[in-house]
């Protein structure tokens, strides 16, 4: 049986459209969509949710979020097998632990007001962070670009790793998906001591490093199946400028995020929480076990 697609549900409406991808992507995948509402977000926001319905919180929370969810996602894709969950805890260790058991983890990174909206925030860049799964962040209003030919390009930063990221693999799977083209993309850079002042030898460092980075590209490519488009972009610069400017016009963004055994905390790096913060589209964190 297909792992599930996981989606954190919490009654705002960048959630629900978290719903809307997340239903899309399960239909793709062809796996079943699991909706999880972690119980002590009622703590935030459920007692002025309930005021403003006349129920109490517990009526709010178990029958008016996770019940309109479940169905707009059976309105969105009535083929896929769909499950709710409440879950007693606090939302990122809910969904942390639901990701060990998921194909993918959706988030929106929203909520209904200022002081939620910076709360839901901080829980998808920790689920982000800390998932075993890829968890797929939805940026402002860039959530419903899922559906085959949308935009049309997965992009994917590539490291040294090149062949074994495990981001790339995914990337291309999002592509084959979507049928859409994977732009694989390697940043370089010119350290300031490899300049020279010598006309015959201007360049040469630039064109070692920009070289270089083709190379890796090469070789990462060769991965790729061959029902997927791909296409190759080395940009001199940051990492994390580079993926911003490629993420223009892409339907996602794929970064990888490097897990180290026994490390607590975020495991994220800062190429990828840059980009969750900046980028023109989704943006799928992808663990890299080291």
């Amino acid at each position: 049986m297909n792992l599930p697609v996981v989606v954190g549900v919490d009654g705002s409406e960048p959630s629900l459209r978290a719903v809307d991808w997340a239903a899309d992507e399960a239909a793709l995948r062809g796996a079943p969509l699991r909706l999880v509402y972690a119980s002590l977000w009622e703590r935030y926001e459920g007692d002025a949710l309930a005021e403003d319905l006349g129920k109490d919180s517990g009526q709010v929370i178990a029958e008016d979020i996770v019940q309109a969810a479940g169905q707009r996602a059976r309105l969105r894709q009535k083929d896929v097998e769909i499950s709710t969950d409440v879950v007693p805890e606090e939302p990122e260790y809910a969904l942390v632990r639901s990701g060990r058991a998921a194909a993918v983890l959706v988030l929106g990174t929203r909520g209904r007001s200022g002081i939620v909206e910076m709360l839901l925030g901080s829980v998808s860049l920790s689920v982000a962070g800390r998932a075993d799964c890829p968890v797929i962040v939805l940026r402002g209003s860039h959530d419903n670009q899922v559906r085959a030919g949308k935009q049309g390009r997965v992009v994917v930063g590539v490291g040294e790793k090149g062949t074994s990221s495990a981001a790339l693999r995914f990337a291309a799977e999002e592509a084959r998906l979507r049928d859409a083209t994977l732009e694989v993309v390697r940043a370089w850079r010119c350290p300031a001591h490899e300049t020279t002042d010598h006309p015959l030898l201007a360049g040469e460092p630039a064109r070692l490093h920009e070289r270089h980075a083709a190379e890796v590209l090469d070789e990462a490519l060769k991965a790729v199946p061959a029902d997927v488009e791909s296409s190759r972009r080395t940009m001199e610069g940051p990492t994390r400028r580079v993926l911003l400017a490629a993420s223009q016009g892409a339907d996602l963004l794929v970064v990888g995020a490097r897990r180290g055994s026994g490390h607590l905390g975020l495991q994220m790096g800062r190429v990828a929480h840059g980009v969750l913060h900046h980028a023109a589209c989704a943006v799928a964190v992808v663990p890299e076990r080291t």
